[in-house]
This record gives C-alpha cells, sequence and structure tokens, in this order.
C-alpha cells in the first residue's frame, strides 16, 4: 500500500497542487450557506446558483422529456430556489442588501402572480402534467349584476309605451275596433229599453190591489178566515195566523233548547226528550 508521501509524488497530484498554486482550480459551493463568512462569495454563489435555475428553466421547457424528467427537474429548480433563499438571508445577515425584498416577483403572461409563488412551484412543461393543470385552472367569475343606475339608462319613452302609435298600424286598427264596440253597445242599450218598455206596460196590466175586499170571491171557511186591518181593509187569510201569544211561546221555547243544547249534556238532553215524549209536549 503506497504511503501518503508517495502518493503526493504522482502526476496527478502534482498536476493539481499545480493548479491549486495558479488559481485555476474552481471552488466549490459550500453545502450550507452559514459557512460562508465573505460577502463577496456569498454574492458571488448566489448568481452561479441563479444561472443554474436559468438552465434548467430552459431545459423544462421542452414537453418531450417525459413526464418522469419534467417532474425531476422541477424539482431540482425548487431545491435551487431554496438554496437561493438561504443565501440572501446569509448576505443580509454579512451586511449586503436584502435581495428577497427587492428582487422580482414570478409573473404569468398576464401579469398575474403564480400560483404557489411563495411554496413548491411549477415551470414549464410542468403546468400541463395531469394532476398539476387543475391548480391553474380559474372559475370563470360570475357575470355582474347591473345597478340601479345602469338599469335607468334603458328606460326611456318606448318603456313606457308612449310610441307605440307611431309606426301608423295602431291607431286605424283602435278606430275601427272603437267602431265595433260602440255600435254594440248602443244596440244592446236600445233591446234593454224595448224589453223594459214592454214589461212595465204588462206589469201595469196585470197590476192589482191585494189588499182591497175580494167582494167578489164566496166566503168559505174552508179556504181561508177574513180579516182586517186598522184601515178598515179587508183580507182573506188562506193559512192560519198565529196569534202574539204563540209566536211568544215559540219564541220561548226556542230559546230553551238552544241554552239545553249548548249548557246540557248528551244524557241530560237524551232524559229530557224522554220525558217530554212521556208527557206528549
Amino acid at each position: 500500500m503506497a504511503r501518503n508521501a508517495e502518493k503526493a509524488m504522482t502526476a496527478l497530484a502534482r498536476f493539481r497542487q499545480a493548479q491549486l498554486e495558479e488559481g485555476k482550480v474552481k471552488e466549490r459551493r459550500p453545502f450550507l450557506a452559514s459557512e460562508c463568512n465573505e460577502l463577496p462569495k456569498a454574492e458571488k454563489w448566489r448568481r452561479q446558483i441563479i444561472s443554474e435555475i436559468s438552465k434548467k428553466v430552459a431545459q423544462i421547457q421542452n414537453a418531450g422529456l417525459g413526464e418522469f424528467r419534467i417532474r425531476d427537474l422541477n424539482d431540482e429548480i425548487n431545491k435551487l430556489l431554496r438554496e437561493k433563499r438561504h443565501w440572501e438571508v446569509r448576505i443580509k445577515e454579512l451586511g449586503g442588501s436584502d435581495h428577497r425584498r427587492f428582487g422580482p416577483r414570478m409573473l404569468d403572461h398576464e401579469g398575474k402572480e403564480v400560483p404557489g409563488n411563495r411554496g413548491y412551484k411549477y415551470f414549464g412543461a410542468a403546468r400541463d402534467l395531469p394532476g398539476v393543470r387543475e391548480l391553474f385552472e380559474t372559475e370563470p367569475a360570475p357575470a355582474q349584476r347591473k345597478t340601479r343606475g345602469e338599469l335607468m339608462k334603458d328606460v326611456d319613452a318606448e318603456y313606457y309605451g308612449y310610441r307605440d302609435e307611431d309606426d301608423g298600424v295602431l291607431l286605424p286598427l283602435e278606430a275601427e275596433y272603437e267602431k265595433q264596440a260602440v255600435s254594440e253597445a248602443v244596440q244592446r242599450w236600445r233591446t234593454e229599453k224595448e224589453s223594459r218598455l214592454a214589461g212595465e206596460k204588462q206589469e201595469e196590466e196585470e197590476e192589482e190591489n191585494i189588499y182591497t175586499a175580494q167582494a167578489q170571491e164566496p166566503e168559505d171557511d174552508q179556504q181561508g178566515e177574513e180579516e182586517g186591518d186598522e184601515d178598515g181593509n179587508t183580507f182573506i187569510a188562506h193559512v192560519p195566523v198565529p196569534s202574539q201569544k204563540e209566536v211568544e211561546e215559540a219564541l220561548v221555547r226556542r230559546k230553551k233548547m238552544e241554552l239545553l243544547q249548548r249548557y246540557a249534556s248528551e244524557a241530560l238532553q237524551a232524559q229530557s226528550q224522554t220525558a217530554r215524549t212521556l208527557l206528549g209536549l
């Protein structure tokens, strides 16, 4: 096994040593931003990360790379973006400018901020991947209702029908219909007047005083009773007329039945009806 001294004497080791001495070997970016204590180097690593992001964003625009390659590129870009933020925080800690405050925002072709700008982002062909396209589809805005002022702009004379007669068609039709309606009304009035006059004439012929004494009819007890009023006019009652006392007794009896039906129970009403039946009332 070769010793360290022998390894240092190999051609590769001597070549690398020469490059280090000349300053041609590229310095590797620290894994953690906190390991860098120099502001110029921190700015250098930030610019290097931005360059790598630009290259990968240009590559991800090609939709023919395949779904898996596009997803990997999108993950690498998001990883570089997180690393860039760490370097920007470190630059601010070292006394440099605040790039996060003055940095440009990510906008789409319409000038709107890209969805997910504050978290995981999608670039290029990654937007058209299955399950990602739905994130960028926005629902159509609902139709705005017109205000009262906008509705009143459409209200004019035609809205209220003031110009319906300007076409010259409606007025002749209305005049013809008016003549027809007037003639029908006049004919109906004449017919009613003639029938009314004929009815009045017939009533005058048939009208007679029913309260006058009917001397022509024979007096018959079976047909009715002859009675008279205060003026001395007599008339014949064809039905038995109850007296004032009978009317009062009938009213009292009906009032008793109403009170009995309202306040008495069904059993009491049945007993009362039975008693009335036995008494012959």
